[in-house]
Parts: structure tokens; sequence; C-alpha cells
């Protein structure tokens, strides 16, 4: 094989609650992880000299070291002895830093690659275990569908495929920290902690108002104060006839859940024509 190109998925959080921080900083965290079908492409090539050569379509993402696929490859080659070097191009269309996990899929679609080019034949176990050792959202970006994420993101449980609802994906052109979101989320202060397993259960049911009823995301409670601008998105969507509306993550991403294509062509459209229209998008789940 010369070369491979993969498809790295986006998720997005149908439930995101933090339970408790751990002496080492991390933050344990009950989360409903979904894949959507918005993604982005990575193409991986061998060459025959030992470097790791990474080119992008976006002139501000590093190319060394400091970007996760570079990390990624370089962990492979280092885990499993492979001396060919590498080429790899990476197609971003997952906005960036937004909570969607695409530095994450695009580290766990580096990883399905080389293990697939290669034919070392690792099982996906040990691939996610691999995984983690890059962050806590690559386990389940090899993993994906719908799935309850614990721990710090690493202990995952497979669920039942979620209803395939119309999902539109607005991102506002602005910047948050994860850190920043998690060492300002208080706990103690924290209400309205998400219904993860009343979720479970509305999944594995197909209870579909039981899944957009119970959409939440704690972070929200931090996030939502620095980007307004985030709470009126979720307002606009649902006046178009979302089921529900979220921000993923830490932000600042919101989807809104459609049953109803056309109500959901008509908030693309709105948004698409508006000041968040650059990175708005309308897809539906992988499963």
């Amino acid at each position: 094989m010369d070369f491979i190109t993969l498809k790295a998925y986006a998720k997005i959080n149908l439930a995101l609650d933090v339970i408790g921080k751990r002496a080492n900083g991390y933050h344990d965290v009950r989360m409903i992880m979904q894949t959507v079908k918005l993604y982005d492409k990575v193409t991986i090539k061998p060459m025959t000299n030992p470097d790791i050569v990474i080119k992008t379509n976006l002139h501000y993402l590093p190319t060394n070291e400091n970007n996760i696929v570079y990390a990624a490859a370089k962990l492979f080659k280092e885990t499993y002895q492979i001396s060919d070097g590498l080429y790899i191009n990476l197609e971003k269309k997952i906005p960036v830093a937004a909570g969607m996990a695409g530095g994450s899929s695009d580290a766990a679609a580096t990883l399905w690659g080389l293990n697939t080019l290669f034919e070392t034949n690792i099982p996906m176990k040990e691939l996610m275990e691999l995984g983690l050792k890059l962050g806590a959202d690559v386990p389940y970006c090899i993993l994906r569908g719908t799935a309850l994420s614990e721990g710090i993101g690493e202990i995952l449980t497979p669920l039942p495929a979620a209803h395939n609802f119309h999902c539109l994906i607005v991102k506002p052109p602005v910047s948050v920290s994860t850190k920043y979101v998690y060492e300002n989320l208080d706990l103690n202060k924290a209400e309205n902690h998400p219904d993860v397993d009343g979720m479970v259960e509305a999944i594995k049911t197909n209870d579909i108002l039981g899944i957009t009823s119970r959409l939440g995301n704690i972070l929200e409670t931090v996030t939502l104060k620095v980007h307004p601008e985030i709470e009126d998105i979720k307002k606009t969507m649902l006046s178009y006839g979302a089921l529900n509306s979220l921000m993923s993550g830490s932000g600042p991403t919101v989807f809104g859940l459609f049953d109803d294509l056309s109500a959901a062509e008509k908030a693309f459209y709105a948004f698409k024509v508006g000041p968040y229209g650059k990175q708005t998008y309308l897809t539906t789940f992988f499963q």
C-alpha cells in the first residue's frame, strides 16, 4: 500500500458532567460522546528517509512536534519500531479548538492509518491505550459512535446507536481555553448536573424526547459567562425548531438537534448568511 487516506470524525457531547477533581489536576467526568459526520482528512504516505513531514491547509497550525498528528506518528514509530519516514497531509474541516475533539480525532486516525499501512495488526484496545498517551479523548476517537465516557475520559462503554438526528453545528469566531474553563469550574457551586444515567436509558430505548430533554453540559456555567453569543446561538436554533441545543465540550461550538430536515435546513441557511456562516455545518450522527 503506497498511501492511505482516512476520515477523522468530530464528536459532540450529548451530556457532559464533571464529578470531581484529582490531586494531579485532572477532572473526573461522566459524558455521553457522539460522533458526527463532520470530518478532517488524514493522508499518510511512507518515505524512505526517517523524517515526519506534516502539511496542512491551515497556515496557523504547527507542523512540528507541537502538532498532535506529528506526536501520534512519532509515538507509533517509536513503539512499534517503524523505520520509514512519513509524509502526512492534514486537510482540516473540523473547527479548531472548538470542543469537537478535532485534534484528538486526527491523532486517532493517524494511529489507525499507520496500523493499517504497516500491517502491524495492533488490536483496537492496545491502540486505544496508546492513544491515551496523546490525550484523554483519543481512545474515544478510535472507538467512535455513541459511548459513555468516564474517568478522565478513558473509561468507555459503547452504547446503542443514538437516534440519527439532523445536527446543526455553529462555531462562533471566538477561542476558548479548555484549561481556563476547567480551572474556573466551581463544583461546590455547580447546580443542574446533567442526567447522564437518564440519557443512557433514553438512548437505549430510542426515546427521542428523552434524549433531547436531557442535553446538558456543566461547562456551560463557565463558558457562557465569557461568551454570551453561545446562548444567543442556542436560542436561535430553538427558534428554528431544534428539539434542543447545547454547547459541545468546553466550547465555543454549539449544536442543535432536529428531527425535521426542512427545519434544520432553514436554520442552516439562516446561520450561513449571518455572522457565524463561515463555520456552520449541517450533518448527521456517525453510527
